[in-house]
């Protein structure tokens, strides 16, 4: 990762935008009432502990930065919508009983005795272990973009080696990867879930939303479709 974000992250973030069916996304998310007014500068946590609301912030913005084409992650309150879905119980469907494998391969589903809430507790806590260890002592927030940006890449690469921290379960990349879920998920889901606020994600990729009905586009083809995106609340952006 780099400070400035290079074609193929953005590319593949708005390409996957395209490719999910934003109303049906598999996390199954609460709905968060009343947010989408909210400015995030005035937003309380409700799962987050200040200090983990800071590395928060300061990782959705490197996911998705506000450079370059479509709005970033705080603009679009993705750090709520992540909030919001700890706090309503988010994968408290998953089955967390032994046996587990962790070199399981993917196919074989989820292998950690960890809900999200969890991984985010303790993910959040080793990666400031891990940047205080190679930062003379600063926190990931501290840090400049770029040293931000490599953090986040020794995560998803496994160079940063929890387990050598002291967690013996939790690899780096596991908790990166639900980060970098559940950021994506936050930016194209609906607002009523606490994200992509204003619908800004949408108008960036021109996803109409939740409009009932495009019958009489059905025959028209190579023509871009002209009217904004609505809500499931019938909100119109």
């Amino acid at each position: 990762m780099s400070d400035n974000p290079s074609p193929s992250r953005r590319a593949l973030l708005l390409a996957s935008a395209v490719a999910v069916p934003v109303v049906a996304l598999p996390l199954q998310p609460r709905r968060a009432p009343g947010l989408e007014g909210i400015d995030l500068q005035s937003y309380q946590p409700v799962f987050f502990t200040p200090e983990e609301w800071r590395f928060v912030l300061a990782a959705c913005d490197r996911l998705i930065p506000a450079e370059g084409r479509g709005p970033g992650a705080l603009e679009t309150h993705v750090p709520v919508f992540i909030d919001q879905q700890l706090h309503n119980g988010l994968g408290s469907d998953i089955y967390l009983a032994a046996p587990h494998q962790p070199d399981a391969p993917a196919t074989l589903g989820f292998q950690l005795p960890y809900s999200p809430q969890d991984v985010y507790r303790r993910g959040i806590a080793l990666a400031q272990r891990y940047s205080q260890a190679q930062h003379e002592g600063r926190r990931f927030e501290a840090l400049e973009p770029a040293q931000r940006d490599a953090l986040l890449t020794a995560l998803q690469k496994n160079g940063a080696d929890f387990a050598a921290l002291g967690e013996p379960v939790l690899k780096a990349s596991q908790f990166f990867g639900q980060l970098l879920d559940d950021a994506k998920n936050g930016y194209l889901a609906d607002p009523m879930y606490g994200g992509n606020k204003d619908m800004k994600a949408w108008v960036a990729i021109g996803f109409p939303g939740a409009r009932g009905a495009y019958t009489e586009w059905v025959d028209q083809h190579n023509r871009p479709y002209p009217l904004g995106p609505v809500s499931l609340s019938g909100r119109r952006a």
